[in-house]
């Protein structure tokens, strides 16, 4: 199976594992909006991520089915994180891949309740997975997974970074700050997702650990990249409005350095991934792939 049908076929299975379950105490409206936005459709880059890195260590497959659910758990992690950033509070923004954002939608209150509620649905997947482990071995690796997720996700990762890109707001702000919120906002997570992936996929700490450094360049490479698209592309590109960093007073790469640098320091990154991951022992080359689809996407 050539690199676009392992994709599709990995895309089709965490599209299976993306519906909420049955659950009649679940208020009807709540699975509604948080469906509208875990069901989107999106690149699941972090789902990808992970199961690449996975698949690409395992040697066996007895932990497919947790891989899959730690790979729908960030996509509730992420959906639930877009759900808050759209809010009025936070960027304001009234679309969202090719939609109404999720407040636009159904209304602030229940799109607030909606992300929470995602937030605590990946938590329930992850943690599910660690309790029905067949063996220590696999608790500890589902474990060990789930904290690398929760800590990137939380006030030291992602939801830091989402605070110190708000405080950063038509302000006059340095590159090294301009790098403690991307590393927070974007690249935590996506680490997360390469690190969780050589823990359920029986890798080393070491193998972690190069995961882990090349997951912090990747997230900086694709929010640099973000940064250059919110400049060039156009609504019907991104499924949302352009220039809503100059809308909200946001210090960008773009605006820091220019959009020629920005585009230079992003393909420069990208390399270092690359190079990163050719110093693990991967049984293909589909996370390669994935990650040179990344670094020429136009949304």
């Amino acid at each position: 199976m050539g690199y676009n049908g392992q994709k599709q076929a990995y895309l089709a299975a965490i599209e299976a594992t993306l519906p909420l379950a049955t659950a009649p105490e679940r208020p009807a409206a709540l699975a509604e909006a948080m469906e509208y936005s875990l069901l989107a459709p999106g690149k699941r880059a972090r789902a990808l991520l992970l199961l690449g890195v996975y698949r690409g260590l395992a040697t066996d497959d007895h932990l497919d089915a947790t891989a899959f659910s730690f790979a729908s758990a960030l996509e509730c992690i992420h959906a639930y994180s877009l759900i808050h950033d759209d809010l009025p509070a936070m960027d304001d923004d009234d679309f969202r891949r090719g939609r109404l954002s999720n407040h636009r939608r159904f209304g602030e209150a229940l799109a607030v309740l909606a992300g929470d509620g995602l937030l605590n649905e990946a938590f329930e997947r992850m943690s599910v997975c660690v309790v029905k482990a067949e063996c220590w071995e696999d608790a500890q690796k589902t474990a060990k997974a789930l904290a690398v997720i929760a800590a990137a996700a939380g006030s030291r990762g992602m939801v830091g970074g989402q605070a110190e890109d708000m405080a950063a707001e038509n302000r006059t702000i340095t590159q090294d700050v301009l790098d403690s919120v991307h590393e927070k906002k974007t690249a935590a997570l996506i680490a997360a997702a390469l690190e969780a992936g050589v823990l359920l996929g029986g890798g080393n700490p070491s193998q972690a650990a190069l995961a882990r450094q090349a997951g912090r360049k990747l997230g900086i490479a694709f929010q640099i990249q973000d940064d250059v698209l919110d400049v060039t592309a156009n609504f019907t590109e991104l499924g949302k409005p352009t220039k809503s960093d100059e809308k909200n007073s946001k210090v960008t790469y773009v605006s820091l350095h220019g959009l020629e640098p920005a585009r230079r320091e992003a393909a420069a990154l990208y390399a270092e991934v690359r190079a990163g991951l050719a110093g693990m022992p991967l049984q293909d080359d589909f996370l390669a792939m994935f990650v040179d689809e990344l670094s020429a996407r136009r949304k």
